[in-house]
């Protein structure tokens, strides 16, 4: 089983707008209220590909329900802590050739709350892997990610990281199975800078992640495309069909799940997981939300995958 943790979730609501302007009323449209958070993104998207998944998390007040009640309509498992306060909502505006996102700090916790979350993962006796995705509530304290990495490896289960924290230059040393940063991720927090045009500086980059040690790098490039790198060889995927992108809220958490959906279980099948990584990603930018997923397989057709290294 997959589990995934998401300890700020957010009810995102996407809407839609022919211009922005101040000082007047801005009439809008097409709004959708999602579930939301990026580990709940990462656990529907495993879900929908097939993968035994459940989701834990911290949610509170009315929205939390809201959350909670969502994902398990979506058929997925969630075990919540529940804290005080209200679980925050997340405002993305797409206004013509132009995104707007609005990002709210979240519900707080407390130390009582980070020991459910502890003594919840202790009792999790099928959980292979655990996806720790997303940004951290108001409060929480600076160990809480080492210490549920600490209780994650010691029921024997590997780690994957997708954080924009630069708590990450300091994780990467547990060793997680997975990290997956994006270019600006890895330029802020590890001083790496990667182009397409020399991608000697991708091999030099993994190489230097691969020390700290992650044992495998999905490098997403947003529109570009992506590289995988598992320590001995370095692929570079991306789909070539145009797309017109109304949103790119779930869009890295979406190719993150459906690479693992089909990589985790066996990792030999680099090149189809990055075909279908690669094509969920680019079905979600023309969503609002995650969307349904609709013109994966067709996409898939439209990936281009080269070894580089």
């Amino acid at each position: 089983m997959i589990y995934t943790l998401t300890a700020n979730p957010a009810i995102d609501y996407n809407i839609t707008c022919d211009g922005l302007e101040p000082n007047c009323v801005t009439r809008t449209r097409d709004a959708v209220y999602s579930p939301n958070g990026k580990g709940l993104n990462v656990s529907f998207a495993l879900h929908h590909f097939g993968k035994d998944t459940a989701i834990l998390g911290f949610f509170a007040g009315f929205s939390g329900r809201f959350i909670v009640e969502g994902a398990e309509a979506k058929g997925v498992d969630v075990h919540p802590v529940w804290t005080d306060g209200i679980t925050r909502v997340n405002v993305f505006l797409n206004a013509q050739d132009r995104e707007f996102n609005m990002v709210n700090a979240g519900a707080a916790v407390n130390p009582a709350n980070e020991q459910e979350i502890y003594d919840l993962i202790d009792s999790l006796e099928d959980m292979e892997c655990l996806v720790i995705s997303g940004s951290l509530p108001p409060h929480t304290s600076e160990d809480f990610l080492s210490q549920v990495i600490s209780r994650v490896k010691a029921r024997g289960a590997e780690f994957v990281l997708d954080i924009s924290s630069p708590q990450l230059s300091d994780l990467i040393a547990e060793e997680p199975l997975l990290i997956k940063p994006n270019d600006d991720e890895l330029l802020d927090i590890f001083g790496l800078e990667v182009s397409l045009e020399d991608e000697q500086t991708v091999v030099d980059a993994m190489a230097e992640l691969h020390k700290k040690g992650a044992k495998n790098v999905l490098l997403t490039l947003g529109g570009k495309g992506a590289y995988f790198s598992n320590g001995k060889h370095i692929w570079y995927a991306r789909c070539t069909v145009p797309v017109k992108v109304l949103s790119t809220v779930c869009a890295g958490d979406s190719t993150l799940a459906a690479f693992l959906s089909m990589w985790h279980d066996d990792p030999e099948h680099v090149e189809d997981a990055l075909r279908l990584a690669m094509a969920t990603g680019a079905n979600v930018v023309e969503c609002a939300g995650q969307g349904d997923f609709a013109k994966v397989d067709e996409y898939r057709q439209h990936v281009e995958v080269r070894a580089i290294a």
